[in-house]
């Protein structure tokens, strides 16, 4: 595989590198090949992906664990050679630091250059600028970590290889059992992010039967007492965590030390590794819904080669490690069984594939191109530097199944 990064070129094989996080990926476009085969004569067509991700700003760790992740996958995928069918893989790194408009500028001029896959990206803002921008010039787009259930469906070109929104809530949903007539709270700032949680919630376990409500607090507030005991007054059968920032373990202590973490169920998301010391004493009384943590997948076949191939390149496997790995399948996949020039030809290869992936048996949804995968729940044993999770259960991947979003073409 040839690798080059911004302004320079760099001759690598998969072996020598790692990479993983939120971008976006091109296949070059050269002269027109047939289906499931190698261009006319045999001639190697090199495939060019553009993979235009947070190297820097607020979302660069994730985007570094994304990047780690896709290196491990396309080395697995093409058996350490570098190649699908003979056709080289050349792979070119953008910066958007988390800015949509350095995105599509970084994308406009990958496909001005002829490339035809685009991958990534961590930011939802910056995944809804790519997606329309692949369908303009029609190129294959895989979506990285970005979660915004908006994606699903968005055009014909646009495909996931990380989870979504409603994946979440529904995995949090399997802890409060039988929905109807149970009270669930959302706990949040009062923010765009907070805000659509609480409309998510309502529209997937209010939609079960459950009265959801709300309590915000402002985005500013540091003394989360009085929040906690709001919700504790309320009485609900589950609360749903939603939260960001530097408060969070002042809201976890202010949980705990009001007893809410034992009068209702308490849940949350498992973010990456750093963010486990957040919870102090109060994690090992949380739920947590989980896309992902190291072992999550049992030790599988395809997790062990991630795990493995991201610590031999010096990565550390995490929360959107395999998101990378499944969008680098996803392009073998995409050459292999489609094209190595032709998009629509990729675009069928995708839609319908069932494949073992990091996490367990995944399937690309024909209809709406959603990523249908497990989901797990887990808890955190320790606090502090000692936090570490445990698998509870897994969520088997039709169970957690967004309801289907035709592609708007």
């Amino acid at each position: 595989m040839r690798r080059r990064a911004e302004g320079t070129v760099q001759h690598r094989t998969l072996t020598a590198t790692a990479l993983a996080a939120a971008g976006l990926l091109l296949v070059g476009c050269t002269a027109a090949g047939q289906a499931g085969s190698d261009s006319a004569g045999g001639e190697d067509e090199t495939v060019k992906v553009g993979l235009v991700y947070s190297r820097t700003g607020l979302l660069a760790a994730y985007g570094k664990q994304y990047r780690d992740g896709f290196m491990a996958g396309l080395d697995h995928a093409t058996q350490g050679t570098g190649k699908v069918d003979g056709h080289t893989i050349e792979v070119t790194e953008q910066d958007d630091a988390g800015d949509p408009g350095k995105a599509v500028s970084a994308a406009k001029n990958l496909i001005g250059k002829g490339y035809k896959v685009l991958a990534g990206t961590t930011d939802s803002g910056v995944a809804l600028q790519m997606a329309p921008l692949a369908a303009q010039n029609k190129v294959l787009y895989v979506n990285g970590p970005a979660a915004t259930d908006a994606v699903t469906g968005i055009n014909e070109y646009t495909f996931r290889s990380g989870r979504q929104s409603y994946q979440d809530i529904l995995t949090a949903g399997t802890m409060l059992g039988d929905a109807a007539g149970k009270k669930v709270t959302v706990l949040a700032q009062d923010s765009t992010f907070g805000q659509a949680n609480v409309a998510a919630v309502k529209a997937v376990l209010g939609a079960k039967g459950a009265t959801v409500g709300s309590v915000l607090a402002p985005p500013s507030a540091t003394d989360l007492t009085p929040f906690a005991r709001q919700v504790k007054a309320g009485g609900p059968d589950l609360v749903f965590v939603a939260w960001a920032g530097a408060t969070a373990p002042a809201l976890w202590t202010a949980l705990d030390q009001q007893g809410v973490l034992t009068a209702s169920k308490v849940v949350t998301g498992l973010a990456g590794t750093a963010s486990y010391p957040v919870f102090g004493a109060a994690g090992a009384k949380v739920s947590f819904l989980a896309h992902y943590f190291p072992g999550a997948g049992g030790g599988n076949a395809v997790e062990k080669a991630m795990l493995d191939g991201v610590t031999k390149a010096g990565g550390t496997p995490d929360l959107f490690t395999p998101d990378g790995f499944t969008a680098a399948q996803m392009i073998v996949q995409a050459v292999k069984e489609g094209s190595a020039t032709d998009t629509a030809a990729m675009v069928k290869a995708l839609e319908g594939w069932t494949f073992d992936g990091v996490k367990g048996q995944e399937q690309i949804r024909a209809e709406d191109h959603a990523l249908v995968q497990p989901m797990f729940v887990a808890r955190l044993n320790g606090k502090g530097a000692t936090a570490e999770p445990e698998l509870l259960s897994t969520q088997p991947k039709d169970a957690v199944a967004p309801p289907v979003k035709p592609s708007a073409g």
